[in-house]
């Protein structure tokens, strides 16, 4: 792999819930353009890991070097304010939103105009708003859900509801994009398009994306290099061929008692 540059740098992040240690000492990058696995079986930090990157927990040791800009604490706010979107294990949309306003809610750092200005949809507040909603419907159509536009998510079946959650991250015109579980609950159908999208995604928008899943035939096809985890800890780091070979992770994955 050419060198590339570094988009995140991980140093040394400890985190703890009382006595319980979630991660430990974890030290890995995410260099830019690339799509970055984190795997590990349950248990073992992987959403903790994303939740430190995205702001919603603090680390109690240990910095993140985010452009450039190295940070211990920072507001799921700020994160998303910097260039960082993120989906969810479990679906996070409003269901009784449609699809459209569901991805629209993704534009909202991006429009400028004051509080009176939208509340009277008027002059600078509606054209804004007009060309926020063309950028929306650019990603409906590259997600392939104009069919689905103006039906409450709430209605839709489970794989439509993710890729709508991707629509939501992608408005937000991430230079990060952290994907959780992204194929969790799908068939196999529904895996190989998710598969498409966030392999366009990447080729496309040229977006980083950093994503845990438990699929490793996904994580071989999609991944440029895998990090992995264990009870909190760093077992493996590569290449998608290294980490198969690894014994550690291989152990990991086997069940081998610790």
């Amino acid at each position: 792999m050419s060198e590339k540059e570094t988009l995140l740098k991980i140093d040394n992040v400890s985190l703890s819930f009382g006595g319980v240690k979630a991660i430990t000492d974890i030290s890995f990058d995410i260099q830019k353009g690339e799509i970055r696995a984190i795997i590990g079986p349950n248990g073992a930090g992987k959403t903790s890991m994303l939740n430190v990157i995205n702001g919603f927990y603090h680390p109690q040791k240990g910095t993140i070097t985010f452009r450039g800009e190295k940070r211990k604490k920072m507001r799921p706010y700020e994160a998303a304010a910097s260039g960082i979107a993120r989906t969810f294990q479990n679906v996070a949309l409003f269901k009784g939103m449609s699809t459209l306003d569901n991805i629209m809610s993704g534009r909202s750092l991006k429009m400028n105009k004051g509080f009176l200005w939208q509340m009277f949809y008027y002059g600078p507040a509606r054209d804004e708003e007009i060309e926020q909603r063309k950028k929306v419907e650019e990603i409906i159509d590259f997600l392939e859900i104009a069919h689905i536009r103006r039906q409450p998510v709430g209605k839709l079946s489970y794989g439509l509801q993710k890729r709508v959650e991707l629509g939501r991250a992608l408005a937000m015109e991430p230079d990060l994009l952290l994907l959780d579980e992204p194929m969790a609950g799908m068939n196999l159908e529904e895996k190989e398009d998710m598969s498409r999208f966030i392999l366009d995604v990447n080729a496309q928008f040229g977006t980083t994306i950093a994503l845990i899943e438990h699929d490793m035939g996904v994580v071989m096809d999609l991944a440029d290099r895998v990090v992995v985890l264990d009870y909190g800890k760093k077992i493996g780091d590569g290449l998608p061929e290294e980490v198969q070979k690894n014994q550690d992770v291989i152990d990991a994955y086997l069940g081998v008692p610790h």
